[in-house]
């Protein structure tokens, strides 16, 4: 039987072509991911986790196995914690094949938290080297350029990604691209020449050459699409929080955006937490705006792009230092002109419908929220979700700890009576990463108190939704339910884009 909790370990087969017969390089006592051919041809690098209780805990670390039947792969890193997060952590030979440049994580306590760094080994093994040991920023995506003297890598840095080049031993950083913007991929030929997938506030991505610090756009997908709409405009905001911390976010307003004029005001929080709202295309973004709303976006404590003591800072400590992050930013949006104080709006998928949930509850300006495959009362998941090792080793046991750690973090839950504010809850019938319970409680808990809220399951839906109709659907929930609570009197037919 295969389930959830009990199915197979990942294995690594060679398909030969010819014979069209798969052979198995890693036995069943191998998890495998992230393969990665050596120069040669000869052997192929992988991320791998085996022992007890390989399934619960992600200590990953780098193998490296002969690309035949009955080799036994030989592992070259030895600590707790390599992320296998398919390209983005792939394992990059050197041009000679001698070494290994890859991607060391955080310590398990703040697994969730992670800010991945830059590390080489030697594929005979021995002691990694980090470089850029002095970067407080995450990196992905390593690779060696041609001639193995550097490598290429990406860095998330405040509201932006953008790829850099360092020497092989280490030294100086340089970052190769200096404009606001987001680049997700990169690759370089034997000649040198870099090509990137690179996207902007107004560009959705595209593969675009970099040349002495300069994008050249090479294809042009979306341009019949995007010369139709009117997109809003987008600008950096900065603010202080109560508590002194500087928030960093993003503000996209209206098409045909009026100075002067107060607007309804939507504020949209990012999942993760580990993760940033950046200056890369957002429909969510753009088709709120296409509807009259200033959309508001926040890189709150816990975000990556701004050092890890910075996402660090909400460890064991949820929906506190966020939602003043996210109170700072309404503030500032409202104290600046922009904002309509009366007609304000927030949501968020994941972890940000687990901060709408806390900020709803000890926040009463919003006039709607949109909560989705949120929770509000953790300890109802413990053993249910996909965090069993983040519970035991940020938060602690219930059993060990006590209960107070897992009050603290369900506060949205156990104060749902302070909760005024109209809300629609939004999940997954399949979501195992935070189960659709964790939205089913909070209806429930609203429902019992009188406040309006509705709850959409959508079915066979994982954590993310992958069917087109249930997207529109989403988008069209959203739509109306902010029209009918936040814009009231105004005209509330929700259109489909900003379309000229």
């Amino acid at each position: 039987m295969v389930g959830y909790l009990t199915q197979r370990p990942a294995r690594l087969y060679l398909f030969d072509i010819a014979t069209k017969k798969a052979d198995a390089l890693t036995a069943e006592s191998i998890e495998a991911a992230a393969p990665s051919w050596s120069p040669d041809g000869h052997s192929i690098a992988f991320l791998g986790k085996e022992g007890k209780d390989a399934d619960r805990y992600n200590t990953w670390n780098i193998y490296v196995t002969e690309a035949r039947s009955g080799a036994v792969p030989r592992q070259i890193t030895h600590y707790d914690g390599v992320h296998s997060s398919a390209a983005r952590a792939q394992v990059a030979w050197s041009p000679d094949g001698t070494k290994l440049a890859y991607l060391q994580s955080s310590a398990v306590k703040f697994i969730e938290y992670n800010q991945s760094r830059l590390a080489v080994v030697a594929v005979a093994g021995g002691e990694p080297k980090l470089l850029a040991d002095n970067l407080d920023r995450p990196v992905a995506a390593p690779r060696f350029t041609p001639d193995g003297a550097s490598i290429l890598f990406l860095i998330a840095d405040d509201r932006s990604e953008y790829p850099a080049r360092i020497p092989a031993a280490g030294g100086e950083i340089q970052r190769l691209v200096q404009n606001p913007g987001v680049i997700s991929t990169l690759a370089q030929g034997k000649d040198g020449r870099i090509a990137v997938l690179a996207a902007s506030d107004t560009i959705h991505p595209e593969i675009q050459a970099l040349e002495n610090g300069k994008l050249r756009v090479l294809t042009h997908h979306n341009d019949v699409l995007l010369a139709q709409l009117k997109l809003g405009v987008t600008e950096d905001f900065s603010c202080k929080a109560k508590d002194g911390n500087e928030v960093h976010g993003l503000i996209t307003k209206p098409p045909g955006f009026e100075p002067g004029r107060r607007y309804p005001t939507l504020l949209r929080i990012h999942g993760g937490p580990n993760g940033q709202d950046s200056h890369s295309f957002s429909f969510e973004r753009e088709i709120f705006a296409a509807n009259g709303y200033v959309v508001v976006v926040v890189n709150y404590r816990g975000s990556s792009g701004r050092g890890e003591k910075y996402q660090t800072a909400i460890a064991a400590d949820w929906g506190n230092k966020e939602v003043i992050d996210l109170q700072a930013a309404m503030d500032h949006v409202v104290a600046i002109g922009l904002a309509d104080p009366d007609r304000l709006g927030v949501g968020g998928w994941s972890y940000g419908g687990i901060l709408t949930d806390a900020i709803i509850a000890k926040d009463h300006r919003f006039k709607a929220a949109t909560s989705g495959a949120g929770t509000a009362f953790p300890i109802a998941l413990y053993g249910v979700d996909q965090y069993i090792l983040q519970y035991n080793e940020e938060i602690g046991p219930p059993w060990k700890v006590g209960l107070e750690p897992w009050a603290k973090i369900s506060y949205a839950f156990l104060h749902a009576d302070q909760i005024t504010t109209p809300t629609l809850f939004l999940g997954g019938e399949k979501d195992f990463n935070v189960p659709l319970v964790g939205g089913e409680q909070m209806y429930q808990a609203l429902s019992s108190l009188g406040v309006p809220t509705e709850l959409i399951i959508y079915p066979g839906q994982f954590h993310g939704l992958t069917r087109p109709s249930y997207q529109k659907d989403r988008i069209e929930r959203y739509l109306a339910w902010y029209a009918k609570y936040v814009k009231r009197a105004e005209v509330s037919v929700p259109t489909s884009a900003g379309l000229q």
